[in-house]
């Protein structure tokens, strides 16, 4: 018995010469190629309780005498078959013509087989098919995951997998985190909508197996490092119901082992973040650990002996969401495009960056804001900055500096969204222009008794105070925001003047406290 094909459809059965089968009704395009799920004899007249959908049925006509053909038929249909085999036998040598017309007329499949064949033999030959296909799909299985593990191991990273399945499938594909980042892709091109389409879809509990991304764009999703919630996604750029089996099958295998490659990536990260988050520290130790500077900065192939700048970024507004996990990312991304070396390292309350400068860099600020911006849907972001300093071991103030204006222009409804140091001006010139010692010592001297008294009696002194000038010196306002009556405000604010010697209501006395609050904090 001669059987080349790899995937049982009743133009598999045809092919087989052994079987003598005849096509009478070839059924609707494409019917004979569909896959079929088995084959089932019988001669029931309503088969349909018994037939399972994609199902052949094999009959001899035994029930003619009981239903008529286009009722069989109907019934079959109902049942989603895919096609009838007629078995001609001594007494029935032709294919019924009512059987042969209700098949035309409704599309189905139906096919005769010579009186010399038993239906034994087409059940052997779709179980041979089937087994081949079985064997066949565990070689590919076997096949690829030898050249998605070589790939893996020659360091092709994720476009060398992606390039393994493409040359077994021609599909568009590309891979994307939970950030948004497109970490590779194969013939698909996605822009920065589709990649935030594609993160909300991560964003699921579990992911969906099929996202819309826009622009009459849908992809099927197979999750990449799936353990509770995934990492990342592998794109295919063609509706589910659009694959075949072996398609399907391919992208969960290229899944699995991307989750390795995700995991490397991300391990890769951490690693890099962590010592970007040192090497700030070493800076703001200043002449404690400054030898050990220019080190860090050449392993992220930064050059100390030449310019450099800080830039501190940071969500504008007053609540604490500052930052938002992959918005270090967000800063790498942008710098390394403009191909521009530098360490990003990622904190509470900003992302700093400290990179080699080149003239003409001036405006390199206000499009880093737009980009991290546009990468997190819009939401308005800050660049503080400070004038650029000739090498690794005058880093200290620069950052200090760039850290200062980023939180001032957080607290600004408009204006510019990035600026220097020096641009803003005011108090904060003032308060920077002394060392951290003299801060804490001349918040510690003011603020100390109402600390003291807050201490020992869990009193609000502090906060209230903060919360009066924080609202202007307004006193209704202030109220409100602390949820106590005016009057309440007006004893607190009373005990803060006992205690410090500073009245609220003048002006001198307000800017006493509220530079010393803003020491306190920046201390």
């Amino acid at each position: 018995m001669a059987i080349f094909a790899t995937m049982l459809t009743l133009e598999s059965l045809v092919a087989d010469p052994d079987l003598e089968l005849r096509v009478v009704v070839p059924g609707r395009d494409g019917a004979l190629a569909e896959q079929v799920l088995w084959v089932h004899n019988t001669e029931l007249p309503d088969p349909g309780p018994y037939v399972r959908e994609h199902e052949v049925v094999l009959t001899n006509g035994l029930w003619l005498d009981r239903t008529e053909p286009a009722e069989f038929v109907a019934r079959v249909i109902r049942a989603g078959a895919a096609g009838i085999i007629f078995g001609l036998r001594a007494e029935q040598r032709d294919t019924p013509a009512a059987l042969a017309e209700a098949c035309r007329e409704t599309g189905l499949p139906l096919l005769e087989i010579s009186v010399a064949v038993p239906f034994t033999a087409v059940t052997r030959a779709a179980a041979a098919i089937q087994a081949r296909g079985r064997q066949n799909a565990l070689m590919s299985l076997v096949r690829r995951g030898d050249e998605l593990t070589s790939a893996l191991s020659r360091g092709d990273g994720a476009s060398g997998v992606l390039a393994v399945l493409r040359g077994e499938h021609d599909l568009p594909l590309a891979v994307v985190d939970r950030m948004g980042r497109e970490l590779a892709s194969a013939g698909a091109e996605l822009d920065a909508g589709q990649l935030r389409a594609a993160a909300e879809a991560l964003a699921g509990h579990p992911p969906p197996l099929e996202a819309d991304l826009g622009a009459g764009t849908r992809a099927a999703l197979f999750p990449v490092g799936a353990i509770g919630d995934a990492d990342a996604a592998l794109l295919c750029l063609r509706s589910a119901a659009e694959l075949t089996q072996g398609e399907r099958d391919a992208l969960e295998q290229t899944a699995r082992y991307l989750s390795l490659e995700v995991a490397r990536h991300q391990a890769v990260q951490a690693i890099e973040m962590r010592f970007a988050v040192e090497l700030l520290d070493m800076v703001l130790s200043g002449a404690q650990r400054v030898a050990e500077v220019p080190g860090r900065l050449r392993a992220f192939g930064v050059d100390p002996d030449g310019p450099l700048a800080v830039f501190a970024l940071a969500f504008a507004g007053d609540d604490d969401s500052a930052t938002l996990p992959g918005m270090a990312e967000a800063v790498t991304d942008f710098l390394l495009a403009e191909g521009i070396p530098a360490v990003v390292a990622a904190g509470s309350r900003d992302v700093v960056a400290v990179l080699s400068w080149r003239a003409g860099a001036q405006s390199l600020a206000p499009r880093l804001a737009a980009a991290v911006s546009h990468r997190f849907g819009g939401a308005r972001v800050v660049v503080g900055l400070a004038d650029p300093v000739p090498g690794a071991t005058d880093l200290r103030t620069p950052l200090l500096r760039s850290r200062e204006a980023c939180r001032a222009l957080r607290g600004r409804r408009g204006g510019p969204v990035a600026a220097s140091f020096a641009e803003l001006g005011s108090y904060r010139l003032l308060l920077e222009s002394h060392d951290e010692q003299w801060r804490r010592t001349f918040a510690d001297a003011l603020l100390g008794p109402l600390r003291e008294h807050d201490g020992a009696r869990d009193g609000d002194l502090e906060t209230t105070l903060r919360a009066f000038l924080d609202h202007d010196g307004q006193w209704a306002a202030t109220a409100a925001a602390l949820y106590v009556h005016v009057n309440t405000l007006r004893n607190r604010l009373a005990k803060v003047t006992e205690l410090t010697g500073r009245d609220v209501g003048r002006t001198a006395d307000r800017v006493d406290l509220f530079l010393a609050l803003e020491a306190a904090q920046s201390g």
